[in-house]
């Protein structure tokens, strides 16, 4: 049985990557899903791409999670075409190219990072949450990191401080909506093989540098986009009913070193 027929979710950040992945799950558990991302050709070609797979349940829409105009168009739309939201994943984010040595990031690199993770993540839930309250009944993902509690492999500062900060919007928001049938919880994976810039880090590491990784991860590997998909589609649906403000870690059991 699907565990979310014919709810409708937005995913971020979507167009490839982890985000592609999680909607493809979501989509594998029945659910209509928006796919959101800045690179229009991108969209279009995953939209293609999953349309072949699950025809009549994919749109893609172009914004900018940062800029809280879009973020309110796109999701007035959405509502408009399917009716509602019932699922909202926050996954756009990540370190976004910027660097992870203190004396080389910027003032830029820190505003962008914690511009598109955290108010990103903010302006969504601001624009999603009165829809859910009208419904009643609603469930929200965002995507933090092991980092936001731990402590980040291939980033710096910059993004375990967004993480952090998502964990805490999180928490806070779940406390406030909890009695209005809104669940908000976050998924925290460790490192995962998503997209060009985080292959390039890991294959440019020495091995004795990814054996020291594996060394701290007791299931030894990293995990797949796919799994963390599967963690979020638990998250949204009704066998987490009784789950809210809390940040699952998808990390092999990483956190246990």
């Amino acid at each position: 049985m699907e565990k979310l027929k014919n709810r409708v979710a937005l995913v971020t950040g979507s167009a490839q990557g982890m985000g592609y992945a999680i909607a493809r799950c979501l989509l594998a558990e029945g659910a209509k899903v928006l796919i959101n991302d800045l690179n229009q050709e991108s969209i279009e070609r995953a939209v293609k791409e999953l349309n072949t797979e699950f025809p009549g349940r994919v749109m893609g829409k172009k914004a900018d999670v940062t800029n809280k105009s879009e973020v309110q168009k796109m999701i007035a739309e959405l509502c408009q075409q399917w009716g509602t939201i019932d699922i909202l994943v926050n996954n756009a984010g990540g370190a976004l190219h910027t660097p992870y040595q203190l004396a080389e990031i910027e003032e830029k690199h820190w505003d962008l990072v914690l511009n598109v993770n955290l108010k990103g993540s903010f302006f969504t839930c601001q624009a999603a949450i009165p829809v859910m309250v009208k419904a009643g009944k609603g469930a929200i993902v965002n995507m933090s990191a092991l980092a936001g509690h731990w402590r980040a492999s291939l980033a710096g500062v910059q993004y375990t401080a967004a993480k952090a900060g998502v964990e805490g919007l999180t928490r806070q928001l779940a406390y406030d909506w909890g009695h209005a049938g809104i669940r908000i919880n976050a998924v925290a994976p460790t490192v995962t093989i998503t997209g060009e810039r985080v292959k390039s880090l890991w294959d440019d590491k020495e091995e004795e540098e990814k054996e020291r990784i594996f060394a701290q991860i007791p299931l030894k590997r990293l995990s797949t986009p796919e799994e963390i998909g599967k963690a979020v589609v638990f998250l949204a649906s009704d066998e987490a009913s009784y789950i809210t403000g809390i940040t699952l870690d998808v990390c092999g059991g990483r956190y246990l070193r």
